[in-house]
């Protein structure tokens, strides 16, 4: 482990999830600083090449959320240049941020999905919105919950109780993909699976559960201090926590992600889980999941981000 002591922890962007990014991207940094790794922060920029070249770290954090971050763009950047990085390759964060790839690789595998349908905006623009609008309804049936087909942190999300409020979802929606997954909304309890993978091959963290004051588990819910209770382990039979986990393990195999990543989905009352979506990039804030999850098992947040940076210093 001496062997590392110079990591570049990626924070920001321009997505819309920028602060979050900014918080988690401190906390990683913080958490090696602890350790004695010597750690720079930097955003993502012009500048980035010219300081990867001028100054190349040993190993590359990235927790940027959203675009670039999570769509496999910057980690294309960092294999052109060489430089060592933590988290899933480029054509793996493209399956996983694209939700409804994501969700026909899990459904093959036998794992439930949402039932819903994926339409641009050209289609409401081309077809007829109305008309449209009324046959999502109908056949995908109310209650709905709307989201950009990209992106992460709630943005564009809403959930949709009647065909009279499915037109301003999806002009929300539009405001950050050009394309809107209309799908039926799951009731049931809300869990967050987190996969670590130091060495050993993937391992489910205990699952959170996700319980938020308004119901829903918006942008506010998720990232101010007091809005949502969290569990850990969830308060769930011991079945139903081992099929959770299996489906966040299945997740991460399928995709072909590595080092780790955070799987949401849905347990109905029947006890099924319910694949929502993975992600490549979990936030690493105070109110975040994982590190939830990493402490309920009994692991350091700081010695967890040290081996993952060294296993990828190590992969070279």
């Amino acid at each position: 482990m001496a062997d590392l002591d110079r990591v570049l922890v990626l924070a920001g962007g321009l997505s819309p999830e920028h602060e979050v990014s900014v918080h988690s991207g401190r906390s990683v940094a913080e958490a090696l600083r602890r350790l004695d790794v010597e750690v720079q922060v930097a955003d993502v920029g012009s500048g980035l090449l010219d300081r990867l070249a001028a100054d190349p770290p040993q190993v590359v954090f990235p927790v940027l959320h959203g675009a670039a971050g999570e769509d496999g763009a910057i980690r294309e950047v960092l294999e052109l240049v060489g430089a060592p990085y933590v988290g899933a390759r480029p054509d793996a964060c493209r399956l996983a941020y694209t939700k409804p790839a994501a969700k026909a690789l899990l459904s093959e595998k036998g794992v439930r999905v949402p039932r819903g349908a994926t339409l641009p905006k050209s289609a409401f623009h081309d077809l007829g919105a109305p008309a449209l609008l009324g046959r999502l309804a109908d056949r995908i049936g109310l209650p709905l919950f709307v989201k950009p087909d990209r992106g992460g942190s709630a943005f564009g999300a809403t959930p949709v109780a009647s065909v009279s409020d499915l037109s301003a979802a999806l002009v929300s929606c539009f405001a950050y993909s050009d394309s809107a997954l209309v799908e039926e909304q799951v009731q049931g309890t809300e869990l967050a699976v987190g996969v670590l993978d130091t060495g050993e091959g993937p391992v489910a963290l205990p699952p959170v559960e996700i319980v938020p004051d308004g119901g829903v588990y918006d942008y506010a819910a998720r990232y101010t201090a007091g809005r949502t209770e969290f569990f850990c382990p969830a308060r769930l039979e011991e079945p139903v926590l081992a099929a959770a986990t299996e489906v966040a393990l299945t997740a991460h195999r399928t995709l072909g992600l590595r080092d780790f990543s955070r799987t949401d989905l849905i347990v109905d009352a029947g006890g099924e889980p319910i694949f929502l979506e993975t992600n490549v990039a979990p936030g690493l804030t105070e109110t975040s999941t994982f590190p939830m999850a990493a402490a309920a098992a009994g692991l350091d947040f700081a010695l967890v981000c040290r081996e993952l940076a060294h296993q990828a210093y190590l992969r070279g």
